[in-house]
């Protein structure tokens, strides 16, 4: 395929517009909130659906807002051919910011920088461009491109749900909310959570507190137990060699209780838990190295030690490893820990590849946590899959190579995108194979270059796409 220069020359010259209509809606905080009525994600969100709806009617396109969770924007015949399903919803900002992060900003560099220009504010606008660019050149359109933007997908995608609830998804859909080229398999989600409980405890020395983890998602950089029984020094001289052998570190201070014990490792992603140092196996195995009383808490943090012990990213103590040519290897991350003296409860983010299923994960995970004394419970997602051979991704691909000049193709992740439970869906873009675009930090940002390439990759992509 060879560029279509009319596609090219349209988005050059609305290169400001595009940016500008970026800044808009990224000036909007739309960082999920408390319902209201009306605004079940709250006031950002929002506030966020009804400034982008007022663009896309500004520009000509049908707009409607379906429950307040989701807009639409309407392009050609009224027979669905594509949805182009985005989210104006963001993460918070966080700590770091060299610039405000709601107040976005080109920079020498070449990049824009603030919360959302990549995560998805950039793919919405980028896709609204595109179905403007389309348009207003005149390319025959002869099915309907439905523009999706929801307000929802940071917490668990309900908006989507909802709409997908009420609407018959198109033949096709993408999402610009990853990297190019095409993603089209994705994981499956098990998340085990179990427990045990037992007695009060008085043997000395033992564990009275432990916590580690603040997201199911994300693997801990740091997990602490308070000691009872320990002074602190000798905590510390005995903590330390134990902690060096796996790459942590340990702090000690003197607490109500005892001496509160951190280990230092390195937090990452729970759906790529090879990339980081888990501050929750790491401090369980640190605890059982040390001369702890026989008791309750220590058998459990023994077993715990045994079936997810400390480097297992992939199931294997627990009995659930298994991959395949499509997704790869089963991810395992025990991402949060709490015990409060009489009960130990914890939990893992699994990602499953897509040979896996209840008996083989699931139950097996089950039977193996049931015989050590635990309870369990947890659901599977199961993984998302859309075959690579047929026209729709031939087109995506064809339209990515001929604008960005890269070699198109399908790759798989660990994490689930907004297409994760639409029939056919891929993921498509925006951020180019690469780039950092600090996604959920600090100085989050995109290259100007790549955003208005992927506008000219989309827009060529829905006519293709929208008219046969």
């Amino acid at each position: 395929m060879k560029k279509d220069e009319r596609i090219v020359s349209w988005m050059d010259s609305h290169r400001d517009e595009l940016l500008e209509d970026l800044k808009t809606v990224c000036r909007v905080d739309s960082v999920s909130g408390e319902a209201v009525e009306g605004a079940p994600y709250g006031p950002g969100p929002k506030k966020a659906m009804e400034t982008a709806m007022a663009m896309c009617q500004g520009y000509g396109f049908a707009v409607a807002n379906q429950g307040d969770r989701v807009m639409t924007a309407d392009m050609g015949p009224e027979a669905p051919l594509l949805d182009v399903l985005a989210h104006l919803d963001v993460v918070g900002p966080g700590d770091g910011w060299d610039t405000d992060p709601f107040e976005p900003v080109v920079e020498p560099d070449g990049y824009i920088y603030g919360r959302g220009v990549a995560d998805d504010k950039g793919g919405a606008i980028a896709a609204l461009y595109a179905m403007r660019c389309v348009k207003e050149l005149g390319l025959p359109v002869n099915g309907r491109c439905r523009l999706i933007l929801g307000t929802d997908e940071e917490n668990g995608s309900s908006d989507v749900a909802y709409y997908y609830g009420k609407v018959k998804p198109a033949p096709h859909t993408f999402t610009p909310d990853s990297q190019f080229p095409v993603c089209n398999a994705e994981k499956g989600f098990y998340r085990l959570r179990f427990q045990k409980s037992w007695g009060s405890e008085t043997a000395l020395p033992r564990v009275a507190k432990l916590h580690g983890g603040f997201r199911v998602n994300v693997v801990p950089g740091q997990a602490y137990a308070v000691m009872a029984g320990m002074e602190k020094d000798a905590l510390l001289a005995a903590a330390a060699p134990l902690a060096e052998e796996i790459g942590a570190s340990v702090q000690a201070e003197k607490v109500n209780g005892g001496v509160k014990l951190t280990v230092v490792a390195k937090g990452c992603h729970a759906a790529e838990p090879e990339t980081g140092n888990n501050a929750n196996t790491a401090l369980i195995k640190v605890l059982c190295g040390l001369p702890l009383a026989e008791c309750g808490s220590t058998e459990a943090l023994h077993i715990l030690n045994k079936l997810l012990p400390h480097g297992d990213y992939y199931g294997k103590a627990l009995g659930i490893a298994q991959e395949d040519g499509v997704t790869g290897k089963l991810t395992c991350s025990f991402t949060q820990i709490d015990f409060t003296g009489t009960e130990l409860a914890g939990l893992c983010d699994c990602r499953v590849p897509v040979c896996a299923n209840e008996a083989n994960c699931k139950a097996v995970a089950d039977r193996t946590m049931g015989a050590a004394g635990f309870e369990t419970e947890g659901k599977m997602i199961p993984p998302h899959y859309t075959p690579a051979e047929g026209d729709f991704i031939k087109t995506l691909n064809a339209s990515y190579e001929a604008y960005s000049g890269h070699q198109g193709g399908c790759y798989s992740m660990g994490g689930g995108t907004y297409v994760h439970d639409v029939p056919g869906g891929v993921a498509f873009g925006v951020v180019m194979p690469g780039e950092d675009v600090r996604m959920h930090g600090a100085n989050e940002r995109i290259k100007v270059e790549d955003l208005v390439t992927a506008a000219k990759i989309f827009a060529q992509a829905i006519a293709d796409i929208c008219g046969k």
